[in-house]
């Protein structure tokens, strides 16, 4: 696939997403470098600014298997990954498989189920697998989650454990849509009419090609030295207890390359590395003020204090 093949289908992907959620776009791009990259991505604001809405419009208009996990205090790890089941008559166990087993997986409210649940998909985000009565089960391709939060204060919510969010490439905040598009939504009502009439414009192999062609992205030696530099300041940061790990640095990276994609490029610049800093790499530090990484406001500062301390190359 050519990179002017794969604009035609992003452009189609991304109409169709913003014909159902209408507001921030900005955050759909986002979006779409998360498919690009092969990573998962976590949606957190106040209920009843699109979270779901969003992530449901991605499933549909990608032509794969979906399924959502509507997460609640009583959810169990089996209730997600599968159970076995005994057939009596054969005197067999027969493993069936969970909602984890598709191409888009919508956790939805994922922080209202306990750590334990949480943390039985972390496998399945990590490395694409699911272990279960002894067998490594992989999981079909490609794969993504998108899973959704509201904010901590909220009641009846868990802080994700550090090693889960750790796995979403993303973490992303809507914001309130502006005036205009909020008339546009009480005119139209896209989540009533809009959406259930939603057809597919991209397949699950358009996808794959589109994550190999990310793949062959160029990156020069002074990009790779850029995003080093900027994980080694979170490290020697004097306000983070925690900095950025390489597996942090690596998302980095995929991501920039999937943002260049999107600019209609095949090599790195800067600018691909700067736009995706705080929306990689915040939820992946933790502060020493506030030590959870839960305290998305001070690590957002941070990053941003950190893209300007270090030099970008020439």
């Amino acid at each position: 696939m050519s990179i002017s093949d794969a604009l035609v289908k992003l452009d189609a992907l991304r109409q169709n997403i913003v014909s159902v959620y209408m507001g921030n776009t900005q955050v759909v791009d986002r979006l779409l470098v998360c498919l690009l990259a092969r990573g998962h991505v976590l949606i957190e604001d106040v209920p009843g600014v699109g979270k779901t809405v969003l992530a449901n419009a991605l499933a549909r208009s990608v032509h794969c298997s979906f399924s959502r996990i509507q997460c609640t205090p009583d959810l169990l790890p089996s209730d997600v990954t599968g159970t076995s089941v005994f057939h009596r008559d054969k005197g067999t166990f027969e493993f069936r498989k969970g909602p984890i087993f598709a191409n888009i997986v919508l956790a939805d409210e994922v922080n209202r189920t306990t750590p334990r649940t949480q943390s039985a998909m972390l496998e399945a985000m990590s490395d694409g697998t699911v272990s279960a009565e002894g067998q490594v089960l992989p999981l079909p391709q490609p794969f993504l989650v998108v899973a959704t939060q509201n904010p901590y204060e909220f009641e009846g919510t868990y802080f994700l454990p550090e090693n889960q969010l750790d796995r979403f490439l993303m973490r992303l905040s809507l914001g309130y849509p502006s005036p205009d598009d909020e008339s546009r939504i009480l005119r139209k009502q896209p989540a009533r009419t809009t959406l259930p009439e939603l057809k597919p414009v991209l397949t699950p192999e358009d996808a794959l090609q589109l994550q190999r062609l990310v793949d062959g992205v160029k990156m020069d030696q002074g990009i790779v030295d850029y995003i080093i530099a900027i994980a080694t300041a979170t490290r020697q940061a004097e306000d983070l207890q925690v900095g950025i790990s390489p597996r942090g640095a690596l998302a980095l990276a995929a991501a920039a390359k999937a943002t260049a994609i999107l600019a209609s490029r095949e090599y790195v610049v800067p600018d691909d590395v700067v736009q995706n800093v705080i929306s990689v790499c915040a939820h992946r530090v933790v502060s020493r003020t506030y030590m959870h990484a839960g305290d998305t406001l001070t690590t957002r500062r941070i990053m941003q204090r950190v893209i300007e301390s270090v030099a970008s190359p020439v």
